[in-house]
């Protein structure tokens, strides 16, 4: 289950897709968003109202939050887990804070949990190439000293 629409959704989608993901359920707040997502990538893709989301979340191995819900000094974002398939993958794009109350909620109800250092550090990847020209590895000591940072 993706939540989001925007182009962060779109990049996890097409990834979804190349690792041979076939059923995966996306929401957004606007749902002309996330038609449009879905036809762009076609049948791989069903759309769930944003109210109804909750309930289509049994048997889920996978959650994914690409709003920015959650984030510092915004609006929280909470969805019931307990109907995920115990074990499930609960990631968080947003990195500040680390630990979102939805990673939270996952790790209570015995979740893998997944926070958005990780994508925020890749994605900075092609910018510090072009401008350095050198390609930084994500490393868990570069993770270490960018969590100073956040």
């Amino acid at each position: 289950m993706v939540f989001g629409a925007g182009g962060a959704a779109r990049a996890i989608l097409t990834a979804l897709i190349e690792v041979g993901v076939d059923d995966i359920r996306l929401t957004n707040r606007t749902r002309a968003r996330a038609d449009a997502l879905r036809s762009e990538f076609g049948s791989k893709i069903t759309v769930v109202d944003w109210v109804k989301a909750a309930n289509v979340l049994d048997g889920a191995t996978t959650v994914i939050n690409t709003t920015a819900l959650g984030m510092t000094g915004g609006k929280e974002f909470r969805v019931p887990l307990d109907g995920l398939t115990p074990g499930a993958v609960v990631t968080d794009i947003v990195y500040t804070p680390l630990i979102t109350p939805l990673l939270e909620q996952a790790a209570q109800a015995g979740c893998v949990t997944v926070d958005g250092l990780g994508m925020l550090l890749h994605q900075a990847v092609p910018g510090f190439e072009r401008w350095f020209g050198e390609r930084p590895e994500v490393t868990e000591d570069l993770r270490k000293a960018v969590l100073g940072d956040v």
